[in-house]
């Protein structure tokens, strides 16, 4: 009986421990270990109820049922144990943090990445369509905060034609579409056109998750999109010369 307390007591003890030391890493409340034994050593957090971050706690992320976190889990590991831990540690990223209805200001989103943290926040419940493929999405955005010397915003703009300009800022436009155009000219999807490093989001998760024959196709019928997905490449091959696309 006096074993049994004991190892409720350590256990009581432990867990708040465990909570602690999550946010004393990454800053983010609220969190519990879903999977840390991974391929690639990515530790898998999941929200045990909602919070908030940001000075002005304007992001929100909800918790999600343990039915919901087990259904996307194996989707999103799978996409992931693409990168190796060597790459992984070059671009800065180390936790996933799992929950639900991830908004910013009011703007739901896919994720929110933050290279500083080695963290990246997914919203599950994102829409399935095109779930995949923003996951990689997501990750470029932490290769370009953590690699922004390599992903020229001014060599990029030079690609399209020369009438066309961004928005000042990817919610200063209403370029949202996630559908890839039939016809692409230039870019992959609408929301391409709302900045570059969306754009260049955009190139990147079309180009891991499309298959290569697709992709080879495109880049022979646009000439623009050749040079984007080439200046892709090119530079995701100098942070890490192993990086397999496929």
């Amino acid at each position: 009986m006096n074993l049994l307390k004991l190892i409720l007591l350590v256990f009581v003890w432990i867990t708040p421990v465990y909570g602690n030391s999550i946010y004393n890493l990454i800053k983010i409340p609220n969190l519990e270990i879903y999977e840390i034994d991974t391929e690639n050593r990515l530790k898998y957090l999941y929200a045990k109820s909602s919070f908030r971050l940001g000075v002005q706690k304007n992001i929100i992320c909800e918790n999600s049922n343990k039915d919901d976190l087990d259904n996307k889990y194996n989707l999103i590991n799978k996409n992931l144990n693409k990168y190796s831990h060597n790459f992984l540690k070059k671009i800065s990223l180390k936790y996933i943090v799992l929950c639900e209805n991830l908004s910013i200001s009011g703007i739901n989103t896919a994720g929110i990445p933050d290279n500083v943290m080695k963290t990246l926040i997914l919203d599950i419940k994102f829409d399935h369509k095109y779930f995949e493929r923003v996951i990689h999405h997501e990750v470029f955005h932490i290769i370009n905060d953590q690699h922004k010397e390599l992903f020229n915003k001014n060599k990029w703009e030079k690609f399209n034609h020369l009438k066309f300009e961004y928005a000042e800022c990817s919610t200063c436009t209403k370029k949202i579409g996630l559908e890839r155009y039939e016809k692409t000219d230039g870019f992959f999807t609408e929301y391409s056109k709302s900045t570059a490093s969306e754009d260049m989001a955009e190139v990147y998760s079309h180009i891991i998750y499309l298959d290569p024959k697709k992709i080879n196709q495109i880049r022979k019928l646009d000439k623009i999109l050749d040079k984007k997905i080439s200046y892709i490449e090119n530079n995701i091959k100098k942070i890490d010369n192993s990086f397999m696309f496929k």
